[in-house]
C-alpha cells in the first residue's frame, strides 16, 4: 500500500527494543546508550487477525497470508534535531515519508537505564519531540513562503496560498501542531500539505513504555503510575490514541508458541499484547481494512482503503481485475463461518452478486468475475 508507521522517541526510551519485538527480528540493535540506531530500519509486519484462522479451519488451505503494515524505526531525536543536533535533521525527513507517527515514551523508573534528559518526565519528552517536529515544519514552510512571494506577484492562486502559508507559520511558531490548524479541510491547505508533507499534520499514537508491574489491566488503578496518567491525559486532550506496552515483555513474547504467549499474557493480566494493539490501531489510523479470499491453495487477507468500491478492491489482486471487472461474489464473514463454507453459504442464499458501486465491508469473503 506504500503506507508506513514511523517509530520516534528520544534516545534510549525502548524504541529499538519495541521495534525488535514488533518485527520479531533482531535487526535493530537495542543497547543501553543513546544513538545505537544509526540508520532507519524498515520492516513489514503481519496484522494479526483471528478470522483467518477460523476460515482456515473450514477451508483447510495450504497456507495463510496476512495483511501487512510497514514500520520504520527512526533514530532517536534530541533537542535541536531540526538544527542538526544529535544525528541531524535527516531523520526528520525519514519521518516525513511515513503516514502515522508512533511515539514511544518512557513511563518507568530504572536507575540502570540512562535517560538523556537525566530524569523521567513523559510530557517533557513529548514536548521535546513535538517541538522539533514543529520547528522542522516551520523551516520547510518558510522556504515555500519565500518561493510563493515571487510567484504571487503574477499569480492570484499563489497569493491565496501565500496568505494561508503565512497564517499557518505563525500558528506553528506559537507551538501548535499543523493538524490543529483551522483550515485543514480547505483545498489550499491540502495542496500545501501535499507539497510540504507537514510532520505535525500526521496522526500520532503514543506508546507508554512501562515496566512489568504497570501492565496489569485487571487492576488499572492499582498499577497505573503517574507517568502513564499524565501521558493519557495529554493524549486525550490532543485526540490521540495511546497504548500501554512493556518493551521488555514484548521481547520475551518473541519466539513463544501461540498458546504459550496467551498463557504468559494471562499471567500478566492482559488479554492482548501491546504490540498487537499498536498494529491494529495503526491499521485503523491509516484508514485500512481487510477483505478475504478463501480457497484450498490459500486463505488470504487483502489490504484496502476503507470505503473502497469492489473494482478498487479487485485491483489489489491484479490491475486487470479492475479493468475487466464484471461483478463480485460476496459472502459476509459471519455468514461464511456460520454456514461452514462457500457451498453451504450459497445454499443458504448468503452469497450476493455485487456490482461496480458496491462498497466493500471489512471481512467480506470475495471472488471476482472479470473479462480482459
Amino acid at each position: 500500500m506504500g503506507l508506513a508507521i514511523g517509530l520516534v522517541g528520544l534516545p534510549n526510551v525502548g524504541k529499538s527494543t519495541t521495534f525488535n519485538a514488533l518485527t520479531k527480528a533482531q535487526n535493530a540493535e537495542a543497547a543501553n546508550y543513546p544513538f545505537c540506531t544509526i540508520e532507519p530500519n524498515k520492516a513489514v509486519v503481519p496484522v494479526p487477525d483471528k478470522r483467518l484462522h477460523e476460515l482456515a479451519k473450514i477451508v483447510n488451505p495450504e497456507r495463510i497470508q496476512y495483511s501487512t503494515l510497514d514500520f520504520v524505526d527512526i533514530a532517536g531525536l534530541v533537542k535541536g534535531a531540526s538544527k542538526g543536533e544529535g544525528l541531524g535533521n535527516k531523520f526528520l525527513s525519514n519521518i516525513r515519508e511515513t503516514e502515522v507517527i508512533l511515539h514511544i515514551v518512557r513511563c518507568f523508573d530504572d536507575e540502570n537505564i540512562v535517560h538523556t534528559e537525566g530524569n523521567i518526565d513523559p510530557l517533557r519528552d513529548v514536548e521535546i519531540i513535538e517541538t522539533e517536529l514543529i520547528l522542522a515544519d516551520v523551516e520547510v514552510l518558510q522556504n515555500r513562503i519565500d518561493r510563493l512571494k515571487k510567484q504571487a506577484k503574477a499569480d492570484k492562486n499563489a497569493k491565496a496560498t501565500l496568505d494561508m502559508a503565512e497564517e499557518l507559520i505563525e500558528f506553528l511558531a506559537d507551538g501548535n501542531m499543523a493538524r490543529n490548524f483551522k483550515d485543514t479541510d480547505s483545498d489550499i491547505y491540502k495542496q500545501l500539505n501535499q507539497e510540504v508533507r507537514f510532520l505535525t499534520d500526521k496522526e500520532i499514537m503514543y506508546a507508554a513504555n512501562v515496566d512489568e508491574e504497570g501492565l496489569d489491566d485487571e487492576e488499572p488503578e492499582a498499577t497505573e503510575n503517574k507517568y502513564v496518567i499524565a501521558l493519557k491525559a495529554h493524549a486525550a486532550e490532543n485526540n490521540c490514541e495511546i497504548v500501554k506496552i512493556c518493551a521488555k515483555v514484548e521481547e520475551e513474547l518473541v519466539g513463544l508458541e501461540e498458546e504459550e504467549a496467551a498463557e504468559f499474557l494471562n499471567e500478566l493480566g492482559i488479554a492482548e499484547s501491546g504490540l498487537e494493539q499498536i498494529i491494529h490501531k495503526g491499521f485503523d489510523k491509516l484508514g485500512l481494512m481487510s477483505y478475504f479470499t478463501a480457497g484450498v491453495k490459500e486463505v488470504r487477507s487483502w489490504t484496502i482503503k476503507k470505503d473502497s468500491t469492489a473494482p478498487k478492491a479487485a485491483a489489489v489482486i491484479h490491475n486487470d481485475f479492475e479493468k475487466g471487472f464484471i461483478r463480485a461474489e460476496v459472502i459476509a464473514y459471519e455468514d461464511f463461518v456460520a454456514c461452514g463454507g462457500e457451498a453451504k453459504s450459497k445454499e443458504a442464499g448468503k452469497m450476493r452478486l455485487e456490482g461496480k458501486e458496491y462498497i466493500v465491508q471489512d471481512g467480506d469473503i470475495m471472488h471476482f468475475r472479470f473479462n480482459v
